[in-house]
């Protein structure tokens, strides 16, 4: 078993509590699917969103997923000219038996522009 690193993102459609969770819950759930993983084999989890998100904490999403007992922390993204608008990122840690070339990074929505080499 090994840590690794898994990077996502997504674009919300708007700055409030309810389109920050969904977006959120479905990009980790994507994650947890497509590496075949379960909270349980989560470390933990950083989420950054960009400025202009601030209606609710990605993370708190998250808990509700089965995360709580796992360190999760939210920070803002550098407040780059031109950046991509409501975008939440995530960088999780996990246990698994996957090689770092058999992990799969997601990137949904508007944020598959970010990564187009690594987006699902």
């Amino acid at each position: 078993m090994s840590v690794r690193a898994i990077r996502g993102a997504t674009q919300v459609e708007a700055n409030t509590a309810e389109a920050i969770t969904a977006a959120t819950q479905e990009l980790i759930l994507e994650i947890l699917s497509v590496n075949s993983l379960t909270p349980e084999d989560v470390i933990s989890v950083l989420f950054t969103s960009s400025p202009d998100l601030n209606a609710t904490f990605p993370a708190g999403a998250a808990r509700s997923l089965g995360f709580e007992n796992t360190p999760l922390i939210c920070s803002v993204e550098i407040d780059v000219p031109g950046a991509l608008p409501r975008t939440v990122r995530v960088m999780a840690h996990v246990e698994t038996d996957l090689s770092k070339s058999e992990i799969a990074h997601i990137y949904l929505h508007g944020a598959k522009a970010l990564r187009r080499d690594i987006a699902q």
